[in-house]
């Protein structure tokens, strides 16, 4: 029984680890296929593409500092409903919500990745406990 669980926790590494290195590629792929640079004005990473969770995060950031100079300090629900740039902070609140789903999708796939060699190493060990047991029951 220990040496199954081993093996099953050595697999169940494995499958995290891949699986957090697609999610991780598949993220990556989607932010460079939009092809956003940001601003010379932002406040980290300054004119670099967004193509992972530092860059995403500082797009949204530059994007509401943006909205809230164009809306004079408003966000979308504090505006009066007829106010023409309620749509600007709208649209600022969808791409920073984008962008924010990017990174969380980064942190979930590096949790991921993280628990997935914790398991793998952990089924090493068991692994190795069992091999020695039974060797010594011998």
């Amino acid at each position: 029984m220990t040496k199954f669980a081993g093996i099953f926790s050595v697999v169940a590494g494995i499958i995290l680890i891949v699986a957090a290195a697609a999610t991780w590629v598949l993220v990556t792929n989607q932010l460079e296929a939009e092809s956003i640079t940001l601003s010379d004005d932002a406040n980290c990473m300054a004119g670099k593409e967004v193509n992972g969770p530092i860059t995403a995060y500082c797009q949204a950031d530059i994007i509401n500092e943006h909205a809230l100079n164009a809306t004079d300090g408003q966000t979308y629900a504090q505006m009066d409903r007829e106010d023409p740039l309620r749509a600007v902070a709208m649209n600022a609140s969808f791409l920073r919500a984008s962008l924010f789903t990017s990174v969380v999708a980064y942190g979930v796939a590096a949790m991921a990745a993280g628990l997935g060699v914790v398991l793998l190493f952990l089924g090493i060990a068991v692994g190795s406990m069992a091999e020695k047991m039974e060797t010594s029951s011998a």
